[in-house]
């Protein structure tokens, strides 16, 4: 049994019931209040990701590639500075020598690159659209983990909602005449980041996980803005040489792109992975309103039925988590009154 798990259990799982040992007064409210803090973290995180278009738009006229490896070396460079801040370098240092901890956070920076190349290679040729598809795919990819790797449950509505959801997605797809790649790329690469940060939340704290991931691919992010430059493929380095704005806007990926990271990573040690797979649908449904209201992207009948499909899923899930919590609140109220 791992320490994710053990911690994970504190809080109920999706569907699990609420009988078994009691916990103690003391260990309901902490429960209680690391899965309020957790649920705080990842709708943060996720709100942040679902406008994120509208900055990638903003580093135009910088190619994908370009936009990808500065934002691997700005968030390296900020993550140091946090380091320092926090004095943590003592933690990150001892994690450093720990061969596994290095391997498993340098699978998720490879894994998180290739979603942000996929997403900002989607968001530049102006498909932000079938960039939300891949975000509403992810959480049954997630929850689908949750289940068959970690063992979590889940409640007969929420399988409902899910199944739902997959329906939604196989409208849309069928709806594009093609495979949505770059949807089901985005999709699985991410499902796969979390699962691989649910397993090591309860050894790698926030900083020195993300720490880790991009330190592991600065060299290649590095390596790629020298090819762009000397080659000048796909528009090659215009990174301060377009306007003071556009630099500034470069410059500030690595607070961007770090921030809603560590506010993943909080919340993946403090949830469920299933209870986090549910919550992904906030940055889909965001970048859908950026794509067909603010970009005036294309929407064909297909996209209607499917999105259509899959807001009723969101209504039948917060549904069923209000009704959840809520009896939940009642049963730590009932157990600590009873010492």
């Amino acid at each position: 049994m791992t320490a994710d798990r053990t911690r994970a259990s504190s809080a109920p799982a999706p569907g699990a019931s609420p009988t078994g040992a009691s916990p103690s007064a003391t260990g309901a409210p902490a429960a209680a209040a690391a899965s309020g803090s957790g649920l705080a973290y990842a709708v943060s995180a996720y709100g942040l990701w679902g406008v994120l278009p509208i900055f990638f738009l903003l580093m135009s006229p910088s190619g994908p590639f370009e936009i990808v490896s500065w934002r691997i070396l700005f968030s390296l460079a900020f993550c140091v500075v946090l380091l320092a801040v926090t004095r943590g370098f003592p933690a990150f240092l001892a994690l450093l020598r720990q061969g596994r901890v290095v391997g498993m956070m340098s699978l998720a920076g490879v894994l998180i690159v290739v979603n942000w190349t996929t997403f900002i290679v989607a968001t530049l040729a102006g498909h932000v659209v079938e960039a939300a598809l891949g975000y509403f795919i992810n959480p049954i990819v997630t929850v689908l983990l949750a289940v068959l790797v970690l063992r979590e449950r889940l409640r007969p509505v929420q399988w409902v909602a899910i199944g739902l959801s997959a329906v939604a997605v196989l409208v849309i797809a069928v709806g594009t005449g093609s495979v949505p790649w770059p949807s089901l790329i985005m999709a699985f690469s991410f499902g796969a980041y979390g699962l691989v940060k649910k397993q090591m939340g309860g050894r790698v704290d926030a900083v020195s996980g993300l720490t880790l991931e991009t330190m592991a691919v600065a060299p290649v992010a590095a390596a790629t803005l020298v090819v762009l430059a000397v080659t000048g493929i796909g528009g090659g380095v215009v990174f301060g040489s377009v306007s003071v704005l556009h630099t500034l806007v470069v410059i500030s990926s690595g607070v961007v792109t770090a921030v809603p990271l560590l506010l993943f990573a909080a919340a993946a040690r403090r949830l469920p992975l299933a209870t986090i797979g549910l919550t992904q649908y906030l940055a889909p449904v965001l970048q859908f309103i950026v794509g067909v209201v603010l970009l005036h992207e294309q929407m064909p009948t297909s996209r209607w039925v499917g999105f259509a499909i899959v807001w009723a899923a969101l209504i039948m899930l917060t549904v069923d988590v209000v009704r959840t919590s809520r009896r939940s609140s009642r049963l730590r109220h009932a157990v600590a009154a009873g010492g």
